[in-house]
């Protein structure tokens, strides 16, 4: 009789440290659709073509770090499969490359996707979904709104924060100044300003014309010409690089020489200062979180040699000049981190639990001071910025690392 207990004992601990392991086992690797015990699929949403496809060179650095992560044994032994298409800068083709993505790739999630109306026009979708729709590449300010929207993150500072630094610099510096304002008519333009109106506050009578443009003009050199007509001696300057090249040599051809200031999405040399000609760029005022790996004082830096490395083996035709690779290099950092925080419960609640979790987390090519904090009541990664003024072929940073007004 003894046997037998002893034999039936074993078998029961031997059932129970079975049903242990397995459960452990599930417990561990958790996956939605786009994970399994290979692969994630990340998707993406880039202008290859169109008005904005200077920016397109995000989305190729992206999918070359990600090859760089995958040759290197990928995120805890799963590759990632980069899925990114164009959609032109067009809102409605991002919907149908969005819905594409979500529910014929069945992507895990959606990383990176590029500019304000085009992520405006998937915003209720993604969230109907449920599908991360993570660190969009656009500061607008709704991206920071996890009460009504909370599969939506930014991840560079917001574009208010941005105009009210510039506000208190013009306050500051130019009391009396006549402001001058062209802005895309659109929610990324019209972001922008409402956080230089609000910077400006009971001095918002200090601007003296208000232009904005469509991204399906030509060229904007009318609206060059209205400004400087109104007599602005301050240009306050919300374009994309195409635009923002338009209105640096317009304003030199016609002889106008405000106190410009260009916001931070177009402060590329090679996307928008060099074809507009640095002689005519000279004195530009904007504004910057990432190193600028073409600046003289970078060139010993460990982390600038480790993107010179990378970019040698994994995009070796990249424009080291253009402000958008490194731009791609740091969000791409920010994604596999997260990813990597996910561990084996790869489902699209942690994705948005483990991205509302870093504190005083950086990354490879943030400026130093530069920090990505985020809470499950705060989804602005990035809230610094530092003030800077072309000189010569590169910019040049000036004053303290500092933040807007707005968190959110």
């Amino acid at each position: 009789m003894d046997s037998i207990r002893m034999r039936r004992g074993a078998f029961s601990a031997a059932l129970v440290l079975a049903v242990t392991l397995s459960t452990a086992a599930l417990a561990q690797k958790k996956y939605d659709s786009g994970a399994t015990d290979t692969e994630i699929k990340v998707g993406n949403i880039m202008p290859y073509s169109g008005p904005a496809s200077s920016y397109s060179v995000i989305g190729k650095t992206e999918a070359a770090y990600f090859n760089k992560i995958n040759a290197e044994g990928g995120i805890n032994g799963r590759k990632i499969n980069f899925i990114s298409y164009d959609d032109g800068y067009s809102p409605p083709k991002t919907v149908e490359q969005a819905r594409k993505l979500v529910e014929s790739d069945e992507v895990l999630l959606i990383f990176n996707s590029l500019g304000t109306p085009p992520n405006s026009a998937i915003h209720k979708y993604m969230n109907s979904k449920k599908v991360p729709q993570l660190f969009v590449a656009t500061g607008a300010t709704k991206w920071n709104d996890p009460k009504e929207f909370q599969w939506t993150m930014g991840w560079q500072p917001n574009y208010q924060s941005e105009t009210q630094i510039y506000a208190k610099y013009i306050l500051k510096n130019y009391p009396n100044a006549k402001i001058g304002v062209l802005y895309q008519n659109d929610d990324y333009g019209k972001d922008y300003l409402k956080g230089l109106k609000d910077g400006l506050g009971s001095k918002v009578s200090m601007i003296v014309d208000e232009e904005s443009y469509e991204t399906t003009e030509p060229t904007i050199d009318s609206h060059i010409v209205n400004l400087k007509a109104a007599g602005a001696d301050v240009f306050v300057d919300i374009s994309i690089p195409k635009f923002a090249a338009q209105a640096i040599r317009k304003s030199a051809e016609i002889g106008w020489k405000p106190v410009h200031f260009l916001n931070s999405v177009s402060s590329s040399v090679s996307a928008t200062i060099k074809p507009a000609g640095f002689d005519n760029a000279q004195g530009i005022i904007s504004a910057a979180y990432l190193k600028d790996p073409t600046d003289p004082q970078w060139k010993d830096d460990a982390e600038i040699k480790a993107w010179n490395a990378f970019l040698d083996k994994y995009y070796p035709e990249a424009n080291r000049a253009d402000a958008f690779v490194i731009y791609g290099y740091a969000a791409a950092q920010t994604m596999v981190h997260v990813l990597k925080e996910c561990g084996d419960d790869l489902t699209r609640a942690n994705i948005m639990k483990q991205a509302a979790s870093m504190h005083d987390y950086t990354v490879a090519g943030l400026l130093p001071g530069v920090k990505i904090n985020t809470s499950p009541t705060d989804f602005a990664p990035i809230s610094q910025l530092q003030l800077e003024r072309l000189k010569g072929d590169s910019w040049e940073r000036f004053g303290d690392v500092i933040s807007g007004d707005v968190n959110g």
